[in-house]
């Protein structure tokens, strides 16, 4: 049973802790009181360190659409392994890569690689700033655009700090964040268009770009309305500055993305996770001219951009086979099961008469002890006990062999089966059964 004192696990974090600040390089992993350690993992299923298997339903923070260990993937970087992990030169698997993406989305015009989607973010606001000759960036309360200043503003905001609905304030994230970062940072609420307008209209001089998720993640996977994400798209078009979809983690709702469904083309697009099939990857994609501020065929590029693993040709290898098995049938699939599943956590919560509910989009899923309807960053934020009832609910999947988010978020692989959608289910419904939960 989780957490055992006794465990491996819980003698490598005091290991860990002994080596790395809080036991660990990766804050996402962390859950108190000790992470649960990893041996070794197949398909839809991980087995930790003290010989335990679970079912998993985060497929870490939803980069391996396919499991853990698809062959297609394991066959193409064990090939590449055999011909050099990295060059001091191009390959043609990037090439490929690239060309794939673009095949799913022609309005991908160019594209460029990073290690990360936090690096891709970066890269996209620089890229907007060279474009525009302007330095602000505009983005949504609560929005989560990876570890970059200017979009960790009003991250992890709170009830004693956020302000105003309708204009939110800029909050940093991190401590020792410069004051001046919060200047050129502007924050408005998600799926609230007055208001947006409001916020967007005063600063549209200084604008350099606006960056959305068109599926929030942060808050529970909500997706944007449609009528919001076509007024961003109007504004960015009128005042000329460059509209960024964040499609890290929705790019697998689509075979292009969140952003087909919606019928909206962004002027670039930053992409990470599924596109490396497990290794390390970001990208940013968008219009050619946008994108031409990396080009440095005529001189110096107005934005020099280089790394030593952009592109590593593992990761381009592995993000290839995983898109070549990830077509419409697919996605699809997922999607379809995806649905199922956030319609029976409701049904649950019902028939438990417990306030409750599942959102998401797509494969992708999030529960919430609350019945309010969830449209934003603060309609999603829990209350201290339906905080503690998420906790409990997190630790009592686990000890019923089913991995989860600490938020009681989620997502499914292509992997995953009706058996094992009903077991989770099944976990689900004996876990809310236990667990206190708020009145």
């Amino acid at each position: 049973m989780y957490p055992d004192p006794n465990s491996r696990s819980a003698r490598l974090f005091e290991r860990a802790c002994a080596v790395m600040p809080g036991g660990n390089t990766r804050l996402a992993v962390y859950q108190d009181p000790f992470p649960i350690f990893v041996a070794h993992a197949s398909g839809c299923r991980v087995t930790d360190v003290d010989g335990v298997e679970r079912l998993d339903f985060i497929n870490n923070q939803s980069a391996l659409v396919h499991g853990h260990c698809f062959q297609p993937v394991m066959a193409a970087a064990a090939a590449q392994l055999q011909r050099g992990t990295c060059f001091s030169g191009p390959t043609d698997a990037e090439v490929e890569l690239a060309e794939a993406l673009q095949a799913r989305a022609p309005w991908f015009e160019r594209m460029r690689f990073t290690n990360s989607g936090t690096e891709a973010v970066m890269l996209a606001v620089k890229a907007a700033r060279a474009h525009t000759g302007r330095y602000k960036i505009a983005k949504c309360e609560g929005a989560y655009h990876g570890s970059y200043d200017f979009v960790e503003a009003s991250r992890g905001s709170t009830p004693a700090n956020w302000g105003d609905a309708r204009v939110p304030a800029r909050v940093p994230y991190s401590k020792g964040t410069p004051p001046a970062v919060g200047e050129l940072t502007v924050v408005m609420p998600f799926n609230d268009i007055e208001a947006a307008a409001a916020i967007l209209e005063a600063e549209a001089g200084e604008l350099a770009a606006v960056i959305v998720e068109p599926v929030a993640n942060r808050p529970g996977m909500i997706p944007a309305d449609p009528e919001f994400l076509a007024f961003l798209r109007a504004f960015t078009s009128r005042v000329g500055i460059p509209l960024i979809f964040d499609e890290i983690i929705s790019f697998r709702l689509g075979v292009a993305g969140a952003q087909a469904g919606y019928g909206i083309v962004p002027d670039m697009t930053t992409l990470g996770k599924l596109i490396g099939g497990g290794f390390p990857v970001g990208a940013v994609a968008g219009r050619a001219d946008i994108m031409s501020v990396f080009d440095q065929r005529k001189g110096s590029p107005a934005v020099p951009h280089t790394g030593t693993f952009n592109a590593n040709p593992v990761s381009m290898v592995a993000g290839l086979e995983t898109l070549k098995a990830f077509g419409g049938q697919e996605v699809g699939r997922i999607n379809q099961t995806g649905a199922r599943v956030r319609e029976a956590i409701d049904g649950i919560f019902a028939r438990a008469g417990i306030e409750g509910q599942a959102s998401g989009a797509g494969s992708l899923f999030r529960i919430h002890f609350t019945g309010r309807p969830l449209t934003d960053y603060r309609s999603a934020y829990p209350t201290p006990a339906a905080q503690a009832a998420v906790t409990a609910l997190h630790k009592a999947l686990l000890n019923r062999g089913i991995m989860v988010s600490a938020n009681c978020s989620g997502n499914l692989s292509t992997v995953v089966g009706d058996a094992e959608i009903d077991r989770m289910l099944d976990a689900v419904a004996r876990s809310l059964a236990e667990i206190r939960v708020p009145a």
